[in-house]
C-alpha cells in the first residue's frame, strides 16, 4: 500500500482508504446480524423485543468500541505516523528507557497482539469469501454443494497472483468499496421504510432492557454483536497509508452510516418475516436482486481479505526489522510505491492455512465460532499499551486515563468472555495458531538476548584491537576496501579475526558497519550514517533504518562521502560472519527452545540477501558458538 498521503489529495485519501481499512468491518453486515440469532449457544427468540435489543447493543458498539475508542483516542497514538499493534508496540518500549520491567511487558503484549493478529488474518478471508459466496444458496439451493469449492477457488484466485503486486488492483478498491456502502445504506433505508419502528433502537434503554430481561443470553448474544466491529484494529493499523484524518472523515461520513442502516434494514426485515433468520442480509433484497448482491458482495469480500494479507506482510516486515522475528524474504513488487511488498513465506502460509480452515470449518456459521476471540483480544492488548501512551506521552492524570480507558477495557473484557464461551466450538484454533506463533517470536527474542550476551562476553574490544594492529609494521595491506557487518560495533567481528588468520591482511580501507533499527518507522537520510575514525585507514559506521524501511546497505554507505569516508562500490569487499549455532543444555533457555532458535537462525534469510548486499562482492566466514 503506498504510504503518499503528502501527495494526494483529502478526497483521493479518503476514497482510497475505503478500499483498504474498511474492507474487513465492512463485510460484517453479512454474517454478524445471522449469528446474533443463529440459537447455536443460546435460544434467542426472533421477536421485536429481541431483534431492538441486539440492534441497539450493534449501535452502541460501533458507538464505543469503533467510534470513541479507535476513531476519536486511538488514531492519536501513533509512532511518527505509523499505527497498529507493533508500531504501538515499539513506541512504548521506546519511551521505556531503563525500566525493564515495563519494557518487557509492553513486548509480551504486543508480540501477543501481533500473534493474534496472525490469527484474524486466517480466519477473516475464510469467513468473509464463505459468508459472500453463501448467498448463492438464497438464490437456489441446489448450489449448496457447490459454496465451498467455489470460496476455494476464489481464495486461490486471490493468493496465487501477490507476488505481482496490488498496485494496479488497488486502484479500484476504493470505488467498489464505495458502491458496497452506499448498496449497504440504499438496502437498508428501503427497508426501514416498511418499519421504521426500528429506529427506536437508537436508544441505549432497548440495549439496557434486553440485559435486564435476559442477562445470560444477552451476554452470549455479545460474542455476535462483537462480529461487527471485527475489522476496527484495521483503522489504527493503516493510519501510516492515509493518515488519520481521512480514516476519521470515511467513518463518519459514509462507512458508519451505511452500516447502521443496513443493520436496521436487517432488523425490519426480522419484523416483518421471523424466517428470513436464515440469512436476513441476502434475504433483505428481491430475488432478482441476490444474484448481483452476491457478485458485489464477493467483491468486497476479496477486498476486505486483501487488506488482511497486505497488513500480514506489513506486520511480518516490522517484526523482521524491530528484531522479534528471523530475517525472510520480501520482495518490493513496486518501483514507486515502497508499501507494495510481498512476502512469499508468509503468502504460501496463510493461503494453506485459510485453505485448511474452510474445508475444515465449512460455513460462515460454524467459522463465526472462531472468529472475534483473537480481534477481542487483540483489542484489549491495544488499550492496555494506548494507556500507557496517554499516560507517559500525553501526560494524563492517572486518574484521568483510568477513568477513559477503564470502561473501554471492561467493555472489551465482557467481549472477550463472551467469545471464550465458543472455545470449544472453534474458537481454539485462533487461540492455539497465535499462542504457537508466540512462542516461536518469543523464542526469537530470547534467544538474540542470549547470542548478543554471549557476543558481548567473548568479544574483543574493537578500538584498541585495531590500533595495535595497524601500528604492526609486518600487516599487509592489500590495495582495496572492506567492509565487515556485525551487530555490534564495539567488538572485533569474527570475520575479522578469520580473515586475518587465514589471509594475513588486511585492506587499505576498513569500515566497521552496524545496523541498527530504530523505534521509528523511517530515519531521515541526514541521520542516517553517523562514521568514526579509529585509526589509519579504519572506520566505524553505525546505519540507522526505521522498522518500515528496506535495509539497503550498499546505498547508506553512500551517505559516508559526506562525513570524508568515500568508498568506490565495485572496490567494496563485504565480509560477513556465518555463525553455527550449537544449543547446550542447562545454559540459557530450556533445550528445546534453544533447538527451536537454531532452527529459526539457520532457516533465516541470509544478511547478504537481507541487507541488499551484491552477491559477488560477499565474503562468508564460518565459526560455532553455543548458546
Amino acid at each position: 500500500m503506498p504510504h503518499n498521503n503528502e501527495r494526494s489529495t483529502p478526497a483521493a485519501l479518503t476514497l482510497a482508504a475505503l478500499g483498504v481499512v474498511f474492507g474487513d468491518i465492512g463485510t460484517s453486515p453479512l454474517y454478524a446480524m445471522k449469528e446474533a440469532f443463529a440459537q447455536t449457544h443460546y435460544p434467542l427468540a426472533v421477536t421485536p423485543e429481541n431483534i431492538l435489543g441486539i440492534l441497539s447493543l450493534i449501535v452502541w458498539t460501533l458507538i464505543i468500541v469503533v467510534t470513541l475508542k479507535y476513531v476519536v483516542l486511538v488514531l492519536r497514538a501513533d509512532n511518527h505516523g505509523e499505527g497498529g499493534v507493533v508500531a504501538l508496540l515499539a513506541r512504548v518500549v521506546e519511551r521505556s528507557g531503563d525500566r525493564p520491567r515495563k519494557k518487557a511487558i509492553a513486548i509480551a503484549l504486543g508480540l501477543a497482539g501481533a500473534a493474534l493478529f496472525y490469527g484474524d488474518g486466517v480466519i477473516t478471508p475464510a469467513i468473509s469469501v464463505l459468508s459472500a459466496v453463501e448467498g448463492l444458496e438464497v438464490a437456489t439451493p441446489a448450489m449448496k454443494p457447490f459454496v465451498v469449492p467455489i470460496a476455494l477457488g476464489i481464495l486461490i484466485a486471490l493468493f496465487l497472483p501477490q507476488r505481482r503486486g496490488t498496485a494496479s488492483v488497488g486502484r479500484i478498491f476504493g470505488p467498489v468499496v464505495a458502491v458496497w456502502f452506499l448498496a449497504l445504506a440504499v438496502i437498508g433505508v428501503s427497508n426501514i421504510l416498511r418499519h421504521p419502528e426500528v429506529l427506536a433502537a437508537l436508544s441505549p434503554t432497548y440495549a439496557i432492557g434486553f440485559f435486564v430481561s435476559n442477562p445470560m443470553v444477552a451476554f452470549l448474544a455479545l460474542g455476535a454483536v462483537f462480529l461487527t466491529v471485527t475489522g476496527a484494529e484495521a483503522l489504527y493499523a493503516d493510519m501510516g497509508h492515509f493518515g488519520a484524518r481521512p480514516i476519521r472523515v470515511a467513518w463518519l461520513g459514509f462507512v458508519m452510516p451505511g452500516l447502521l442502516l443496513n443493520y436496521f434494514g436487517q432488523g425490519a426485515v426480522l419484523i416483518a418475516d421471523p424466517a428470513a433468520v436464515s440469512n436476513p442480509f441476502y434475504l433483505s433484497v428481491p430475488s432478482w436482486g441476490v444474484l448481483p448482491l452476491v457478485a458485489l458482495a464477493t467483491a468486497a469480500s476479496v477486498i476486505a481479505s486483501q487488506a488482511l494479507i497486505t497488513g500480514v506482510y506489513s506486520v511480518t516486515r516490522e517484526l523482521v526489522q524491530l528484531g522479534y522475528c528471523p530475517r525472510i524474504a520480501i520482495q518490493h513488487t513496486s518501483g514507486a510505491q515502497m508499501g507494495q511488498i510481498y512476502v512469499p513465506f508468509m503468502n504460501w502460509l496463510l493461503l494453506a492455512l485459510v485453505l485448511a480452515v474452510v474445508v475444515g470449518f465449512r460455513s460462515s456459521t460454524n467459522l463465526a465460532a472462531a472468529y472475534g476471540i483473537a480481534v477481542s483480544m487483540t483489542m484489549v492488548i491495544t488499550t492496555l499499551l494506548a494507556f500507557s501512551v496517554s499516560r507517559r506521552d500525553w501526560n494524563w492524570p492517572t486518574a484521568l486515563a483510568v477513568l477513559v480507558w477503564g470502561p473501554l477495557l471492561a467493555v472489551e473484557l465482557a467481549f472477550c468472555a463472551a467469545n471464550a464461551t465458543k472455545i470449544a466450538d472453534g474458537g481454539w484454533f485462533p487461540l492455539v495458531f497465535g499462542g504457537l506463533l508466540f512462542t516461536l517470536l518469543s523464542t526469537w527474542r530470547r534467544g538474540r538476548e542470549q547470542l548478543a550476551r554471549r557476543s558481548e562476553d567473548e568479544g574483543i574490544p574493537l578500538v584498541p584491537f585495531i590500533e595495535a594492529l595497524v601500528a604492526d609494521p609486518a600487516l599487509a595491506r592489500v590495495p582495496s576496501a572492506a567492509v565487515f557487518l556485525s551487530p555490534r560495533c564495539d567488538t572485533v567481528p569474527r570475520a575479522l579475526l578469520h580473515n586475518l588468520k587465514h589471509n594475513m591482511v588486511m585492506h587499505e580501507t576498513t569500515v566497521f558497519v552496524s545496523v541498527a533499527f530504530m523505534q521509528q518507522p523511517r530515519v531521515p537520510d541526514s541521520q542516517r550514517v553517523l562514521v568514526e575514525r579509529i585509526a589509519a585507514g579504519c572506520w566505524r559506521v553505525k546505519l540507522y533504518f526505521g522498522f518500515m524501511e528496506e535495509p539497503d546497505v550498499p546505498a547508506a554507505l553512500e551517505w559516508c562521502a559526506e562525513q570524508d569516508l568515500a568508498l568506490e562500490p565495485m572496490r567494496v569487499s563485504y565480509f560477513l560472519s556465518r555463525e553455527t549455532l550449537l544449543p547446550t543444555p542447562g545454559e540459557g533457555m530450556a533445550l528445546w527452545r534453544e533447538r527451536v532458535f537454531e532452527f529459526m537462525f539457520r532457516n533465516a534469510t541470509s544478511a547478504a540477501a537481507f541487507f541488499n548486499l551484491p552477491p559477488n562482492r560477499v565474503v562468508e566466514l564460518g565459526s560455532q558458538v553455543e548458546i
